[in-house]
Formats: structure tokens, sequence, C-alpha cells
């Protein structure tokens, strides 16, 4: 971890307080023309110590996710797809040279991923994603059938994968919003903006969780009070419904206790009408 410059200074100083020779820098001004180099050589260490602690993290960080036969190893190869393109001659990465930046960016249709390996069997499951209007969404079936082409050319020999690339987990939640009628009414209304602050704080939770993470009831219940106008956000009941692989349909809404992680990899509120505000 690079030193700060007072330190490489006062280091340099002591150096020069060691060597008799140098027994002539002796002035005590902070502008000294002895001091002022220090205080450059000082500098140009420091920064040289810095590129180094930058150096040492890129290089971590490419090892940890380039790294083969891992999960993240997985996943940045998800987000890393480009569609429409075609992979380098016998390898797994893609040859953009002479490509504008611009344009690789939007082929890259995959903004979130996460992966999983199966219980009780040999399989890894790649969760993804894109974003449509500012939402998370699946991709279309014919960005998935090339993307399922694409893990099919890179993975591992033997091993066996499986996309899940559903539309959202749709998310019920009944509650009880006690609100300020000085800043709220009784429909939810912000008085000033009109906007609908609850819900807005609802989505904004929901975008903000990690890929494939957990919704923690509790947590939700903290953001929520966070919101001006709520005084007491009370989550009366909760429940989730997914897509059912074998129907293509979404089941039965089931209760979430405490915690729930989304089978998609997120979340999405079906309506809002199960919030009722409460003075």
């Amino acid at each position: 971890m690079a030193r700060s410059i007072e330190q490489i200074q006062a280091e340099i100083i002591q150096a020069k307080e060691g060597n008799s020779t140098l027994a002539q820098l002796n002035s005590t001004s902070k502008v000294a023309v002895w001091r002022l180099i220090t205080y450059v050589m000082a500098v140009a260490i420091y920064t040289l110590e810095v590129l180094f602690d930058l150096h040492k993290a890129e290089t971590d960080n490419k090892i940890a996710i380039l790294k083969p036969h891992t999960q993240r190893w997985y996943r940045q190869k998800a987000l890393s797809f480009q569609y429409g393109y075609h992979l380098a001659t016998d390898a797994d990465y893609y040859n953009n040279d002479g490509i504008d930046d611009t344009l690789i960016e939007q082929s890259k249709i995959i903004k979130y991923s996460a992966v999983t390996e199966a219980t009780g069997e040999s399989r890894v499951i790649i969760k993804i994603a894109t974003e449509t209007a500012d939402e998370l969404s699946p991709i279309t079936p014919e960005q998935k059938q090339a993307f399922d082409a694409y893990i099919f050319e890179i993975k591992d020999a033997g091993v066996n994968v499986s996309t899940i690339n559903f539309l959202p987990d749709r998310l019920y939640l009944t509650m009880r919003i006690y609100y300020d009628p000085l800043v709220l009414d009784e429909q939810g209304n912000s008085i000033l903006s009109g906007g609908r602050p609850v819900e807005e704080a609802i989505k904004a939770y929901l975008k903000e969780m990690p890929f494939d993470g957990e919704l923690v009831l509790a947590h939700l219940v903290d953001r929520l009070q966070t919101v001006e106008g709520v005084r007491i956000p009370h989550i009366d009941n909760a429940e989730s419904s997914w897509i059912d692989n074998n129907t293509n349909d979404y089941g039965t809404p089931q209760p979430i206790n405490v915690k729930k992680v989304p089978v998609s990899g997120y979340f999405k509120v079906v309506d809002f009408s199960r919030i009722s505000y409460v003075v």
C-alpha cells in the first residue's frame, strides 16, 4: 500500500540527517530549497507507489476473473457476450480490433448475470437479464439462441450449463403506510411534487438489489422509513411467484418469510393496489 507523501518525505529527511556530509543542509524554513527538493522526490515516489498499487489490484482482479472453471469465470463470460459477433478463431474471446467502442458496448446485451451450481447434480446455472426502459428484463428468444450457442462454444468440456432468462419474479406486497398528512395525501401522492414516493422507493430498492440477491423484508422496511412523509411502513404480507419451467407460466404465489432469492434473479412488483395509507 502506498505511503503518504508526508511519510516518504520524513524518511528522506531522516536519511539526510544521518549523513554527515549533508550537515550544512540545516535550514528549518519550510521553503528551504533542500526541503522543497525532498518534497518533490516524495511526490514522485508516492506517485510510483500508487501506480504499483493500481497495477497489483488490476492484476489480482484479472487473475480472479479469468481463472477458468469458476463461477466468476462463467459470469464474466456471460457479461462479455457480444450479440451479432463471431468469436476469435479457436478462442473464447472476441477479436474487436478495428471495431468502434460504442458498437462493442451496444453488442453487450447481458447487463446482469449470476452463476450458481445446481443442488444435487453437476450443472452450472447462469441467470441473465438485460435492461429495457431502465428496467431489468429478459433478452429476446433470438438473442437467447445466440447466447446459448456462445456458452456451448466456450464452456468446459463435459460441463452441463443451463441458462435462466425468465421474466421477473412477481412480488406481491400487502402494506400499511402510516403517513404524515402534511407531506402525503391519502393515495400516497406527494403534496409538493405529485409523485408517489413510496412506490418509487420500492422500485429503487428492488433495482439496487444485487442481481440474484436476497430480498430482505426488514431491509425494505428500513428503506421506506427514510421516505419523506412516511412515519411507519408495515408489511402485512409478502408473496412472490415465478416462471414454472415446465409450463412456462407463473405459479401460485408463495409467502415470503423474512427473505427470498428470486428464481429469475430479480423482482418486479405486479401492482401497488395492496398498499393502503393510514393517518
